[in-house]
């Protein structure tokens, strides 16, 4: 109460929520326990299930785990409603918009964010679910929304489950084939987004714009 809520560490924040520890052990240490068995990433444990959650730490049982899980998900939403309130033109917004929500995936899923003339959000969208491939990334398919939506410029965005958001050959091949297909509709391609998770020295995505790939 006296210094804040951010001068907590992130185990303490979670013994707030877990509230009661077990015999010898305190809420403070299995706090800890359960971010040391998610790889030290509290990014990657508010991106598990409930039933994950609870193989993390002897004691986190069932309302503990769907406790920890609605307050991950009121942070991804948080996170989503602020950045919504600027325009998302950079990468960096549009990570502040989508990564909450596809850095808990265990799946790749290839989203189209439709911007107007300001870069304001008008709608996303998902429009293929699993590994990018000409198959289930088709142009006509990723440009069908924005075409229907009245789009001025669009941004793709996927996430990597591995955490690594380097591209592959195939999300290089991808984001050729659309930019082409959108110069000829005359929908600008802004920029390709790869969300991965929170790395030591690095940004926890990866932008094809800012690589100047596009």
């Amino acid at each position: 109460m006296l210094r804040g809520a951010d001068a907590l560490s992130d185990a303490e924040l979670l013994a707030i929520f877990l509230r009661t520890g077990t015999p010898g052990r305190s809420a403070l240490v299995v706090g800890a326990e359960m971010i040391k068995a998610a790889g030290g990433s509290l990014s990657r444990l508010a991106s598990l299930t409930v039933k994950e959650i609870r193989k993390l730490a002897k004691g986190v049982g069932l309302a503990k785990a769907c406790e920890l899980a609605a307050a991950f998900e009121v942070g991804k939403r948080l996170a989503r409603q602020t950045a919504l309130s600027e325009p998302l033109g950079t990468p960096e917004k549009i990570y502040d918009f989508m990564g909450p929500l596809l850095q808990s995936l265990p799946r790749e899923s290839l989203r189209v964010v439709l911007l107007d003339t300001r870069h304001r959000l008008i709608h996303a969208e998902e429009v293929s679910l699993g590994t990018l491939n000409e198959s289930l990334a088709h142009p006509r398919e990723i440009l069908r929304p924005a075409v229907s939506h009245g789009a001025y410029a669009f941004v793709l965005v996927h996430n990597h489950p591995s955490g690594d958001p380097t591209p592959s050959e195939a999300d290089r091949s991808l984001t050729r084939r659309i930019r082409e297909a959108g110069e000829l509709m005359q929908i600008h391609l802004l920029d390709h987004v790869i969300i991965g998770r929170e790395r030591p020295g690095a940004p926890p995505y990866f932008s094809f714009k800012e690589h100047g790939l596009l």
